[in-house]
């Protein structure tokens, strides 16, 4: 069994379905990990949703939190009005569109109420998302881990979602390469292809912000292949 590691979709549904295309993606053979991260910035964030609930069908299917998932998460679920300019201001705009609402024009009201009934499974399935997931060789998860915390599986649940530079430039020492997103990898070295370390791989390739869409596969040898789909 093939693992295929996506994350940090954000909203590109193309390159999404493009990217399944190009490393010949087998439902119930494969193993498909996706590190969070579908919604905002892109075009297609509600299509995102409705194709990864529809894949999450598939017990081979790994769906992991993203930070911009909780937020939308938060918003709309939970009613929390903290976030909503912090939504509005990474992406929110592009994924309230996407749903069918202008975010200068709706009142939030409006949009909380709408969502909410219409589309509760799409939130109800975000909080039945897992924050981490673990194999034999390697840990999977959004953000990264606080190398700060002796048992990482402890450690603060938006650790899981938004910690960067804490985890990028520190040793993990958990004894499993991380594999991660979250971190833009031209932030890390410079350029939007997989970035590779002793203790940890950066997949996210920035797609919505018009670079590409990476894929890490890891064959059933353990050999690593870098697959992309350069943003439309």
């Amino acid at each position: 069994m093939r693992t295929l590691v996506i994350s940090d979709i954000h909203g590109c549904l193309e390159e999404f379905m493009q990217l399944l295309e190009t490393v010949g993606y087998t439902p119930n053979k494969d193993q498909l990990v996706l590190a969070g991260d579908y919604v905002d910035r892109g075009p297609k964030s509600r299509e995102v949703m409705d194709m990864i609930m529809d894949l999450a069908k598939n017990e081979h299917v790994v769906v992991l939190r993203g930070n911009h998932d909780e937020r939308f998460r938060t918003l709309i679920q939970d009613g929390n009005m903290d976030v909503y300019d912090l939504f509005l201001s990474y992406g929110g705009m592009e994924t309230l569109a996407s749903y069918g609402f202008d975010a200068q024009k709706d009142s939030m009201k409006k949009i909380i109420s709408s969502l909410h009934g219409k589309y509760a499974d799409h939130f109800a399935f975000i909080n039945e998302t897992a924050y981490f997931y673990e194999n034999e060789h390697f840990i999977f998860v959004h953000a990264g881990l606080n190398p700060k915390v002796a048992d990482w599986k402890s450690q603060p649940l938006d650790d899981f979602l938004s910690i960067r530079e804490l985890f990028v430039h520190y040793p993990t020492n958990v004894g499993k390469r991380v594999i991660f997103g979250h971190t833009v990898t031209t932030k890390i070295h410079g350029k939007a292809n997989i970035w590779f370390s002793d203790d940890k791989i950066g997949i996210d390739g920035g797609c919505a912000m018009g670079n590409r869409l990476n894929c890490l596969e890891i064959t059933s040898e353990g050999e690593m292949k870098e697959h992309f789909v350069p943003a439309s």
